[in-house]
């Protein structure tokens, strides 16, 4: 495996940090032009006839019913903690990516290690909630 470049960090360029930013204004202006338009169009072309059977709540096929209170199962909690926690997860390796690339050019085994034990915690995690069946679905 070829060995990896080193991070280059530029210098701060004012007419540089001027272009990008009209660039990144031009995009909000097309987005938000293209999004109004939409909406627009959405508007002019869509049909109108209200009635009592389309303002009702749809609910999966399921007819509505009166009574709108139900309980909602735990599994669906500890599943989105699960997911946040390796979204989470994700959002961390890009910036240890960058910083491991510098470190690693200087001899510094410090952020693997310590990206190790984060990755290792998080397994114990999978394993933990695996054996107390939260990853099942229906038990």
């Amino acid at each position: 495996m070829p060995p990896l470049s080193p991070v280059i960090l530029q210098t701060f360029d004012a007419n540089l940090f001027a272009q990008n930013w009209t660039a990144v204004a031009f995009s909000a202006v097309v987005a938000a032009l293209g999004i109004g338009g939409m909406f627009a169009a959405s508007r002019l072309l869509s049909s109108r006839r209200p009635s009592a059977v389309k303002l009702t709540t749809y609910e999966c096929g399921i007819p509505a019913t009166s009574y709108s209170w139900s309980n909602v199962s735990v599994r669906f909690y500890i599943l989105a903690i699960l997911f946040l926690m390796f979204d989470v997860e994700a959002v961390f390796l890009f910036p240890w990516a960058v910083i491991f690339l510098k470190e690693q050019t200087l001899g510094n085994p410090v952020p693997f290690y310590a990206m190790m034990l984060f990755l290792a915690v998080l397994f114990f995690a999978v394993i933990y909630g695996w054996k107390k069946g939260v990853l099942e679905w229906q038990k």
